[in-house]
């Protein structure tokens, strides 16, 4: 079983790469994802801005920082915590799941750098894929079964709304609207604020003083909706910090200044 030559850094979650073949792979199968105990400590997952109207129902949808930034559906205000995931490693109920934990453990890669062509891989660390009796088969007299079709679909659209993201992300960039983000929380357990710091948030005000043309081309190409669904996301912040304390998954409570 190869890996694919010449890959590095992999998106979050992939240890490792292997192509998809009908040979290697003809009598293989696919066990369905039964917990998602491995993202437990995942606080923040990247989205398409296709999920944006539906994500921003149940996360507070913020930015990466540094020179590529990215959308993330904050699912946690702290490093390794994940308040939608369970102990037993099941998922909140009727809570959206968003689509590049579903895509897991596939993913399209181009296996040369001269070519565009992107092939199917899968991460085979987690175990969800291999010489089973039991699961989905992959391959049925040596073509692609149902199940790799279904993926194979899922993962081009996935690829197809990433290049939209990037789109908007650019355009995003260039207005200026992309700030460091401050986040403050007031709880009655402590008398000083919680801060949270660390990501991108779109600056209200700015957005709320755009005039002219520049309003109207936000407007027409459907970015304003999307930045709009970003900061009425941001309401839910309260929200997961609450769940946070139930779970006493809340950093010690901040000191003032000088204290």
């Amino acid at each position: 079983m190869a890996s694919v030559p010449g890959i590095s850094g992999l998106p979050m979650l992939y240890q490792d790469l292997v192509p998809l073949s009908s040979q290697e792979h003809a009598n293989w199968k696919l066990r369905p994802m039964e917990s998602l105990a491995f993202i437990g400590q995942v606080h923040a997952v990247p989205l398409t801005v296709d999920e944006f109207p539906i994500a921003q129902r149940f996360f507070p949808i913020v930015f990466s920082v540094g020179s590529d930034p990215v959308p993330l559906a904050l699912m946690g205000l702290n490093e390794g915590v994940n308040v939608f995931v369970n102990e037993d490693g099941t998922y909140r109920d009727n809570t959206y799941l968003p689509a590049f934990i579903r895509r897991y453990p596939f993913l399209l890669a181009r296996l040369r750098e001269d070519s565009d062509e992107m092939s199917l891989c899968f991460d085979p660390t987690p175990g969800m894929i291999g010489d089973f009796e039991d699961g989905l088969s992959l391959f049925e007299n040596g073509e692609p079964a149902q199940p790799v079709k279904d993926m194979l679909g899922f993962c081009e659209q996935f690829e197809i709304a990433a290049q939209r993201t990037s789109a908007f992300m650019k355009d995003l960039v260039e207005t200026g609207l992309l700030e460091d983000g401050e986040l403050n929380i007031q709880h009655q357990s402590s008398p000083n604020p919680f801060l949270y710091r660390g990501f991108g948030m779109v600056n209200e005000e700015k957005l709320r003083d755009l005039r002219g043309d520049q309003l109207r081309k936000m407007s027409q190409n459907g970015m304003l909706t999307l930045l709009y669904a970003h900061l009425f996301s941001l309401g839910l912040v309260s929200e997961i910090f609450g769940r946070q304390m139930e779970q006493g998954k809340v950093p010690p409570a901040p000191v003032a200044a000088g204290a």
